[in-house]
């Protein structure tokens, strides 16, 4: 365990939401108000839009969001911290994903404004995008949006997922980088703009230091944050990888082992 911990980040999907996304609302809040006792910052960090992360947290005002794998960071009332993508860079991109048939069908392209998916997707994927995206604006072409680009986000068949991911890198080669949360979505992310670098700008805000961190997360977007922090934490659901550069496993996502591992930390400080 992180004796003198003085920051909490935890990833949202497979980690502290079950597969039913939601969390014991009670027993977190129980643990929130020892946190707060204690003057422990808690952070939420997901590839997730920030106008959706706050949605489950209406009770907990003084919570951090480190929002679209980092490149948007802020509360209710301060921004941290705003990355976007070079436009003429942001036209590349989306003009090399174009090239995969049938990718564009659901893409979502994340702003500071809002999040944007193409009129034509299918209602089944407008759902889900306006799940994950509470400010979405349906647009007949990308080449419509008047926002800066700080995310892309798209679920992708591909028989080799690796080679996919390995290909499509070298095309975005010094633009971009993609990751995957290991739920059957990528993410294509600023260079340098991810979940450890957002913990790394609030260190420098909150004179925090990385070593009195504790981080959760189960996915290949969640390594460079458990890496960084003086406890990283993977879930027994972790995808394969995770668990080899945590300090520390939990138990799953749907036995609620964030706040399992949460009831030991605040107990045995």
């Amino acid at each position: 365990m992180l004796n003198q911990c003085k920051l909490i980040a935890v990833d949202m999907d497979g980690t502290f939401l079950n597969d039913q996304k939601d969390y014991d609302r009670q027993h977190f809040a129980a643990l929130y108000r020892k946190m707060q006792e204690r003057k422990i910052q808690f952070v939420v960090a997901s590839g997730n839009q920030y106008y959706q992360l706050c949605t489950f947290f209406a009770d907990f005002p003084d919570i951090i969001y480190i929002a679209d794998n980092g490149a948007y960071i802020r509360d209710l009332a301060t921004v941290y911290f705003g990355s976007r993508f070079d436009p003429k860079q942001a036209k590349k991109i989306l003009g090399q994903l174009n090239t995969y048939p049938g990718l564009f069908d659901e893409l979502v392209v994340s702003g500071f404004k809002s999040a944007y998916i193409l009129e034509d997707s299918s209602e089944e994927f407008k759902k889900e995008a306006h799940f994950y995206n509470r400010k979405l604006q349906i647009v007949d072409s990308f080449a419509e949006i008047i926002d800066e680009s700080t995310k892309y986000s798209f679920n992708y068949t591909t028989q080799d997922t690796m080679s996919f991911m390995q290909k499509l890198q070298e095309q975005l080669w010094g633009m971009a980088e993609i990751t995957t949360s290991g739920h059957g979505n990528f993410d294509i992310i600023q260079p340098g703009v991810h979940k450890a670098s957002g913990l790394r700008h609030l260190s420098q805000r909150l004179g925090i230091p990385l070593s009195q961190m504790c981080a959760f997360g189960d996915g290949g977007n969640d390594l460079e944050m458990l890496e960084a922090v003086g406890d990283g934490v993977a879930m027994a659901n972790c995808a394969p990888g995770v668990q080899k550069i945590a300090q520390h496993q939990t138990g799953t996502n749907n036995e609620q082992g964030v706040l399992q591992y949460l009831d030991k930390l605040l107990n045995n400080n």
